[in-house]
Protein backbone atom coordinates (compact mmCIF):
# COMPACT_ATOMS: atom_id res chain seq x y z
CA UNK A 1 0.00 0.00 0.00
CA UNK A 2 1.70 3.72 -0.98
CA UNK A 3 2.13 5.79 2.18
CA UNK A 4 0.16 9.02 1.99
CA UNK A 5 2.05 11.62 -0.48
CA UNK A 6 3.19 14.16 2.66
CA UNK A 7 5.68 11.62 3.45
CA UNK A 8 7.58 12.40 0.73
CA UNK A 9 8.39 15.61 1.49
CA UNK A 10 9.88 14.52 4.47
CA UNK A 11 12.95 12.11 6.47
CA UNK A 12 13.33 10.13 9.25
CA UNK A 13 14.45 12.32 12.65
CA UNK A 14 17.94 12.50 12.18
CA UNK A 15 18.81 11.36 16.09
CA UNK A 16 16.20 8.75 15.23
CA UNK A 17 18.54 6.81 12.31
CA UNK A 18 21.85 7.84 13.72
CA UNK A 19 21.20 6.65 16.73
CA UNK A 20 20.30 3.15 15.64
CA UNK A 21 23.74 3.29 13.93
CA UNK A 22 25.40 4.25 17.61
CA UNK A 23 23.41 1.32 18.96
CA UNK A 24 24.57 -0.52 16.63
CA UNK A 25 28.66 0.70 17.24
CA UNK A 26 28.01 0.06 20.87
CA UNK A 27 26.39 -3.32 20.58
CA UNK A 28 29.52 -4.52 18.97
CA UNK A 29 31.82 -3.10 21.21
CA UNK A 30 32.61 0.23 20.82
CA UNK A 31 33.16 2.49 24.11
CA UNK A 32 30.99 5.03 22.69
CA UNK A 33 30.20 8.89 24.66
CA UNK A 34 27.00 9.72 23.23
CA UNK A 35 27.49 13.87 23.16
CA UNK A 36 24.99 14.61 20.57
CA UNK A 37 21.40 15.13 22.01
CA UNK A 38 20.25 17.03 24.71
CA UNK A 39 18.68 14.45 26.70
CA UNK A 40 19.13 15.40 30.56
CA UNK A 41 21.00 13.04 32.07
CA UNK A 42 20.48 14.07 36.07
CA UNK A 43 17.49 13.45 38.35
CA UNK A 44 14.31 15.40 39.17
CA UNK A 45 14.50 16.63 42.21
CA UNK A 46 13.43 14.12 44.98
CA UNK A 47 10.19 16.25 46.02
CA UNK A 48 8.84 15.78 42.70
CA UNK A 49 9.10 11.79 42.50
CA UNK A 50 7.68 11.57 45.83
CA UNK A 51 4.67 13.81 44.80
CA UNK A 52 4.75 11.62 41.81
CA UNK A 53 4.46 8.44 44.06
CA UNK A 54 2.28 10.07 46.28
CA UNK A 55 -0.26 10.58 44.10
CA UNK A 56 -0.85 7.22 43.16
CA UNK A 57 -3.29 6.11 45.72
CA UNK A 58 -5.12 9.57 44.78
CA UNK A 59 -9.25 8.43 43.96
CA UNK A 60 -9.08 9.93 40.32
CA UNK A 61 -5.27 8.99 39.82
CA UNK A 62 -5.82 6.30 37.29
CA UNK A 63 -8.71 7.97 35.62
CA UNK A 64 -9.20 9.90 32.34
CA UNK A 65 -7.95 13.79 32.96
CA UNK A 66 -9.33 16.93 31.33
CA UNK A 67 -7.98 18.22 28.12
CA UNK A 68 -6.73 21.22 30.12
CA UNK A 69 -4.50 19.89 32.78
CA UNK A 70 -5.45 19.91 36.27
CA UNK A 71 -6.36 22.99 38.30
CA UNK A 72 -3.09 22.03 40.45
CA UNK A 73 -1.53 22.34 37.48
CA UNK A 74 -2.20 25.21 35.43
CA UNK A 75 -1.93 27.48 39.07
CA UNK A 76 1.42 26.39 39.06
CA UNK A 77 2.61 27.08 35.33
CA UNK A 78 0.93 30.35 36.34
CA UNK A 79 2.80 31.24 39.65
CA UNK A 80 6.15 29.34 37.95
CA UNK A 81 5.95 32.89 35.00
CA UNK A 82 4.69 35.17 37.69
CA UNK A 83 7.51 34.32 39.73
CA UNK A 84 10.49 33.98 37.31
CA UNK A 85 9.45 36.35 33.94
CA UNK A 86 7.16 38.73 36.07
CA UNK A 87 4.29 37.46 33.90
CA UNK A 88 0.50 36.91 35.03
CA UNK A 89 -1.43 34.88 33.36
CA UNK A 90 -4.94 33.75 33.81
CA UNK A 91 -4.68 30.09 35.14
CA UNK A 92 -7.96 29.12 33.40
CA UNK A 93 -7.78 30.85 30.29
CA UNK A 94 -4.45 31.81 29.08
CA UNK A 95 -2.46 28.30 30.13
CA UNK A 96 -2.55 24.43 28.51
CA UNK A 97 -0.71 21.98 29.34
CA UNK A 98 0.62 19.70 26.91
CA UNK A 99 2.30 16.35 26.69
CA UNK A 100 5.53 17.75 26.00
CA UNK A 101 6.29 20.79 24.32
CA UNK A 102 6.93 18.86 20.78
CA UNK A 103 3.30 18.12 20.48
CA UNK A 104 2.30 21.66 20.69
CA UNK A 105 4.17 22.47 17.36
CA UNK A 106 1.87 20.04 15.78
CA UNK A 107 -1.39 21.07 17.65
CA UNK A 108 -0.63 24.91 17.00
CA UNK A 109 0.59 24.20 12.89
CA UNK A 110 -2.43 21.80 12.67
CA UNK A 111 -4.78 25.04 14.58
CA UNK A 112 -3.77 27.48 12.22
CA UNK A 113 -1.89 25.95 8.98
CA UNK A 114 -4.03 25.53 5.91
CA UNK A 115 -2.20 24.21 2.65
CA UNK A 116 -0.04 26.42 0.93
CA UNK A 117 0.37 29.24 3.90
CA UNK A 118 3.34 30.10 4.49
CA UNK A 119 5.97 29.67 7.62
CA UNK A 120 8.41 31.12 9.04
CA UNK A 121 11.23 29.25 10.10
CA UNK A 122 14.65 29.76 11.43
CA UNK A 123 17.80 28.44 9.88
CA UNK A 124 19.52 26.93 11.82
CA UNK A 125 16.89 26.12 14.13
CA UNK A 126 15.13 22.70 15.41
CA UNK A 127 13.90 20.99 12.84
CA UNK A 128 10.77 19.85 14.00
CA UNK A 129 9.26 23.26 12.59
CA UNK A 130 10.00 22.08 8.91
CA UNK A 131 8.90 19.10 9.06
CA UNK A 132 5.49 19.59 10.75
CA UNK A 133 5.23 22.57 8.14
CA UNK A 134 5.87 19.87 5.22
CA UNK A 135 3.06 16.92 7.00
CA UNK A 136 0.77 19.99 6.89
CA UNK A 137 2.02 20.82 3.14
CA UNK A 138 2.73 24.46 3.99
CA UNK A 139 5.32 26.46 2.71
CA UNK A 140 8.84 26.76 4.46
CA UNK A 141 10.18 30.25 4.33
CA UNK A 142 13.25 29.66 6.46
CA UNK A 143 14.39 33.27 7.77
CA UNK A 144 18.44 33.28 8.27
CA UNK A 145 20.18 33.84 11.49
CA UNK A 146 23.95 34.97 11.33
CA UNK A 147 27.14 34.17 13.27
CA UNK A 148 27.80 38.13 12.59
CA UNK A 149 24.58 39.08 13.80
CA UNK A 150 24.97 36.81 17.30
CA UNK A 151 22.25 34.54 15.52
CA UNK A 152 19.51 36.86 16.48
CA UNK A 153 16.47 37.70 14.04
CA UNK A 154 17.63 39.76 10.88
CA UNK A 155 14.52 42.59 10.92
CA UNK A 156 15.94 43.99 7.86
CA UNK A 157 16.26 40.64 5.78
CA UNK A 158 12.41 40.29 7.19
CA UNK A 159 11.33 44.00 5.99
CA UNK A 160 12.43 42.73 2.77
CA UNK A 161 10.27 40.39 1.97
CA UNK A 162 6.13 39.51 0.97
CA UNK A 163 5.10 38.98 4.00
CA UNK A 164 1.45 38.55 2.34
CA UNK A 165 0.69 34.25 2.53
CA UNK A 166 2.54 34.03 5.77
CA UNK A 167 0.29 32.82 8.55
CA UNK A 168 3.10 31.95 10.85
CA UNK A 169 6.41 32.62 12.49
CA UNK A 170 8.45 30.21 14.98
CA UNK A 171 11.19 31.67 16.95
CA UNK A 172 13.23 30.07 19.60
CA UNK A 173 15.15 32.16 21.93
CA UNK A 174 17.76 31.48 24.05
CA UNK A 175 18.35 29.92 20.83
CA UNK A 176 18.90 25.84 19.78
CA UNK A 177 21.34 25.26 18.48
CA UNK A 178 23.37 28.16 19.10
CA UNK A 179 23.03 29.56 22.55
CA UNK A 180 22.03 33.02 21.39
CA UNK A 181 19.80 35.06 23.68
CA UNK A 182 17.28 37.86 22.34
CA UNK A 183 17.57 41.65 23.61
CA UNK A 184 14.31 43.11 25.14
CA UNK A 185 14.26 45.80 22.17
CA UNK A 186 14.22 42.54 19.96
CA UNK A 187 11.53 41.25 21.77
CA UNK A 188 9.92 43.91 21.43
CA UNK A 189 10.62 44.30 17.59
CA UNK A 190 9.53 40.50 16.96
CA UNK A 191 5.64 41.35 18.52
CA UNK A 192 5.36 44.64 16.34
CA UNK A 193 6.46 42.72 13.42
CA UNK A 194 4.08 39.85 14.09
CA UNK A 195 1.00 41.95 14.78
CA UNK A 196 1.70 44.76 11.81
CA UNK A 197 1.71 41.26 9.74
CA UNK A 198 -0.83 39.61 10.89
CA UNK A 199 1.21 36.79 11.60
CA UNK A 200 0.97 34.51 14.55
CA UNK A 201 3.86 34.38 16.51
CA UNK A 202 5.21 31.65 18.49
CA UNK A 203 8.47 31.64 20.70
CA UNK A 204 9.83 27.94 21.60
CA UNK A 205 11.35 29.07 25.47
CA UNK A 206 12.76 25.38 26.81
CA UNK A 207 16.40 27.07 27.57
CA UNK A 208 15.98 29.74 29.50
CA UNK A 209 17.00 28.80 32.91
CA UNK A 210 20.10 26.88 31.57
CA UNK A 211 23.53 28.43 31.82
CA UNK A 212 21.42 31.30 31.83
CA UNK A 213 21.41 34.20 34.74
CA UNK A 214 18.49 36.38 33.17
CA UNK A 215 16.16 33.82 32.00
CA UNK A 216 12.90 35.61 30.16
CA UNK A 217 9.79 35.03 28.32
CA UNK A 218 8.66 36.96 25.04
CA UNK A 219 4.82 37.18 27.03
CA UNK A 220 6.39 40.34 28.93
CA UNK A 221 6.04 42.41 25.85
CA UNK A 222 2.83 41.30 24.81
CA UNK A 223 -0.57 42.62 25.26
CA UNK A 224 -3.52 40.35 25.83
CA UNK A 225 -4.78 40.40 22.18
CA UNK A 226 -1.57 40.17 20.63
CA UNK A 227 -1.24 37.10 18.07
CA UNK A 228 1.47 35.84 20.03
CA UNK A 229 2.03 32.51 21.97
CA UNK A 230 5.12 30.73 23.85
CA UNK A 231 6.20 27.07 24.45
CA UNK A 232 7.75 26.30 27.65
CA UNK A 233 8.66 22.78 29.10
CA UNK A 234 9.56 21.00 32.19
CA UNK A 235 12.19 18.89 30.29
CA UNK A 236 15.34 20.45 30.29
CA UNK A 237 15.03 22.76 33.28
CA UNK A 238 14.00 19.75 35.82
CA UNK A 239 15.76 16.69 34.25
CA UNK A 240 11.99 15.36 33.24
CA UNK A 241 12.12 15.08 29.79
CA UNK A 242 10.84 11.33 29.67
CA UNK A 243 7.76 12.45 31.65
CA UNK A 244 6.16 14.44 28.60
CA UNK A 245 4.81 17.73 30.25
CA UNK A 246 5.11 21.42 28.15
CA UNK A 247 3.25 24.04 28.41
CA UNK A 248 1.48 26.72 25.74
CA UNK A 249 0.61 29.86 26.92
CA UNK A 250 -1.09 33.22 25.53
CA UNK A 251 -4.69 34.45 24.35
CA UNK A 252 -7.52 32.85 25.67
CA UNK A 253 -9.21 32.00 22.56
CA UNK A 254 -5.98 31.31 20.43
CA UNK A 255 -5.97 28.54 23.10
CA UNK A 256 -9.10 27.17 22.79
CA UNK A 257 -8.31 27.08 18.21
CA UNK A 258 -5.71 24.34 19.93
CA UNK A 259 -7.74 22.77 21.80
CA UNK A 260 -9.52 21.97 19.53
CA UNK A 261 -6.70 19.81 18.01
CA UNK A 262 -5.61 18.71 20.98
CA UNK A 263 -8.92 17.40 22.59
CA UNK A 264 -8.92 14.68 19.53
CA UNK A 265 -5.80 13.77 19.71
CA UNK A 266 -5.19 12.48 23.35
CA UNK A 267 -7.32 11.69 26.44
CA UNK A 268 -5.54 13.67 28.87
CA UNK A 269 -2.05 13.72 30.82
CA UNK A 270 -1.66 11.15 33.34
CA UNK A 271 -2.11 12.34 36.94
CA UNK A 272 0.92 11.68 38.67
CA UNK A 273 2.50 13.49 35.99
CA UNK A 274 0.77 16.39 36.26
CA UNK A 275 1.03 16.48 40.05
CA UNK A 276 5.61 15.87 39.64
CA UNK A 277 5.23 18.31 37.42
CA UNK A 278 3.67 21.07 39.31
CA UNK A 279 6.21 19.91 42.39
CA UNK A 280 8.53 20.89 39.94
CA UNK A 281 7.56 23.95 39.19
CA UNK A 282 7.32 25.28 42.93
CA UNK A 283 10.97 24.49 43.40
CA UNK A 284 13.57 27.24 45.02
CA UNK A 285 15.71 29.37 42.78
CA UNK A 286 18.50 27.03 44.39
CA UNK A 287 17.29 24.14 42.00
CA UNK A 288 18.60 26.21 38.83
CA UNK A 289 21.48 27.29 40.94
CA UNK A 290 22.90 23.78 41.43
CA UNK A 291 21.69 22.83 37.84
CA UNK A 292 23.95 25.21 36.72
CA UNK A 293 27.03 24.84 38.81
CA UNK A 294 26.84 20.99 37.36
CA UNK A 295 26.41 22.54 33.51
CA UNK A 296 28.87 25.33 33.41
CA UNK A 297 31.85 22.75 34.59
CA UNK A 298 30.61 19.99 31.72
CA UNK A 299 31.02 23.53 29.24
CA UNK A 300 34.52 23.93 30.61
CA UNK A 301 35.41 20.30 30.08
CA UNK A 302 33.78 20.40 25.99
CA UNK A 303 35.04 23.63 25.67
CA UNK A 304 38.52 22.16 25.79
CA UNK A 305 37.49 19.47 23.58
CA UNK A 306 36.89 22.20 21.34
CA UNK A 307 39.85 23.69 21.17
CA UNK A 308 41.94 20.94 21.17
CA UNK A 309 40.02 19.97 17.72
CA UNK A 310 40.67 23.69 16.69
CA UNK A 311 37.34 24.63 16.53
CA UNK A 312 35.37 27.84 18.07
CA UNK A 313 32.95 28.94 20.09
CA UNK A 314 30.77 31.18 22.50
CA UNK A 315 31.40 30.44 25.67
CA UNK A 316 28.91 33.21 27.37
CA UNK A 317 26.30 31.14 25.24
CA UNK A 318 23.01 29.68 26.97
CA UNK A 319 22.13 25.87 27.09
CA UNK A 320 22.93 22.79 27.28
CA UNK A 321 25.24 22.82 23.85
CA UNK A 322 27.77 24.17 22.53
CA UNK A 323 27.73 25.61 19.08
CA UNK A 324 31.09 25.18 17.53
CA UNK A 325 32.80 26.43 14.22
CA UNK A 326 34.63 24.24 12.21
CA UNK A 327 38.06 24.83 10.12
CA UNK A 328 37.73 26.13 6.78
CA UNK A 329 39.24 22.73 5.89
CA UNK A 330 36.53 20.08 7.34
CA UNK A 331 33.17 19.45 7.03
CA UNK A 332 30.99 18.98 9.71
CA UNK A 333 29.97 14.92 8.63
CA UNK A 334 34.05 14.83 8.54
CA UNK A 335 34.24 16.28 12.00
CA UNK A 336 31.54 13.64 13.14
CA UNK A 337 32.84 10.75 11.24
CA UNK A 338 36.08 11.31 12.62
CA UNK A 339 34.97 11.65 16.16
CA UNK A 340 32.56 8.97 16.10
CA UNK A 341 35.41 6.15 14.31
CA UNK A 342 38.13 6.84 15.73
CA UNK A 343 37.56 8.48 19.27
CA UNK A 344 34.44 6.71 19.84
CA UNK A 345 32.50 9.50 20.61
CA UNK A 346 29.60 11.18 18.93
CA UNK A 347 28.11 14.59 18.89
CA UNK A 348 25.55 16.21 15.70
CA UNK A 349 26.43 18.16 12.32
CA UNK A 350 24.86 21.94 12.34
CA UNK A 351 23.30 21.65 8.94
CA UNK A 352 20.81 19.45 10.22
CA UNK A 353 19.68 22.70 11.71
CA UNK A 354 19.64 23.95 8.78
CA UNK A 355 21.99 25.45 5.94
CA UNK A 356 23.55 27.82 8.12
CA UNK A 357 24.60 25.41 10.08
CA UNK A 358 26.59 24.13 7.70
CA UNK A 359 30.07 24.97 9.25
CA UNK A 360 29.21 24.13 12.77
CA UNK A 361 28.84 21.16 14.99
CA UNK A 362 27.13 21.22 18.59
CA UNK A 363 28.07 19.21 21.27
CA UNK A 364 25.43 18.44 24.24
CA UNK A 365 26.12 18.73 27.95
CA UNK A 366 24.57 16.52 28.94
CA UNK A 367 27.32 13.97 29.54
CA UNK A 368 28.19 13.30 33.18
CA UNK A 369 31.93 15.02 33.85
CA UNK A 370 33.91 11.46 33.91
CA UNK A 371 32.64 10.81 31.09
CA UNK A 372 33.55 14.17 29.11
CA UNK A 373 36.95 13.70 30.98
CA UNK A 374 37.59 10.42 28.85
CA UNK A 375 36.19 12.18 25.49
CA UNK A 376 38.56 14.66 26.60
CA UNK A 377 41.35 12.15 27.72
CA UNK A 378 40.52 10.54 23.77
CA UNK A 379 41.17 13.67 21.71
CA UNK A 380 44.56 14.87 23.44
CA UNK A 381 45.90 10.99 23.07
CA UNK A 382 46.50 11.59 19.30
Amino acid sequence: MNTAQRLQSVKEYYFSSKLREVKQLITAGKPIINMGIGSPDLRPNQEVLQALVSSLEDQSAHQYQSYQGIPELRTAISAFYQRHYQVSLDADKEILPLMGSKEGIMHISMAYLNKGDKVLVPNPGYPTYSSVSKLLEAEIMAYPLDEKKNWCVDFEWLEQQDMSEVKLMWVNYPNMPTGAKLSADDYKRLVDFAKSHGILLVNDNPYSFIANDEPTSIMKYVQPTDPVLELNSISKTFNMAGWRVGMLVGAADTLQEVLKVKSNMDSGMFYGIQKGAAKALALSTNWFEEQNTVYNKRKDLVCKIADHLSLTYNKDSTGMFIWCKIPSDKTADQIVDQLLYEFDIFIAPGHIFGSQGDRFVRFSLCVPEPKIEEALKRVQSR
